[in-house]
């Protein structure tokens, strides 16, 4: 995969993913019901584990899309070093949300493993665009 289908493709990966962190964080933020047809989905948002001292969690991940969504751009070792860096960070803390939310919240949100998936497809992209290395 050439340098620029790896760019094009993280950016929209990570515009997929800040689609859904944002729309979880205004939900979060303006305590609306969240779209979900498992269910699980208001049992996460109104959890303990649903903010990290009092910031939302999707707002983290949005955060973090948007970070890998910048470092797309540059053609530079420290752009590929910070999107696979910050891929490969939210995909550890997404899979320990996967653990709570399975094990101590005993509901799982759709919309958090849309956005798992999105994270591993993140770090498969970013890696591939750091092992290829420079660009001409």
């Amino acid at each position: 995969m050439t340098e620029r289908r790896l760019q094009e493709t993280i950016l929209a990966l990570a515009i997929l993913g800040g689609g859904i962190a944002a729309y979880l964080t205004v939900t979060h933020l303006a305590h609306a019901p969240v779209v979900c047809v498992s269910g699980g989905c208001e049992t996460v948002q109104h959890s303990a584990y649903s903010e990290l001292h009092g910031i939302p969690v999707a707002a983290i991940g949005l955060a973090g899309y948007v970070l890998i969504a910048a470092s797309s751009r540059p053609r530079t070792d420290l752009a590929r070093a910070a999107g696979g860096a910050a891929a490969l960070a939210g995909l550890v803390f997404a899979a320990y949300l996967v653990y709570v939310q399975v094990s101590i919240i005993g509901a799982v949100c759709q919309w958090c493993i849309a956005s798992d998936v999105v994270l591993a497809l993140l770090v498969v992209a970013t890696f591939l665009r750091l092992r290829a290395g420079p660009a001409g």
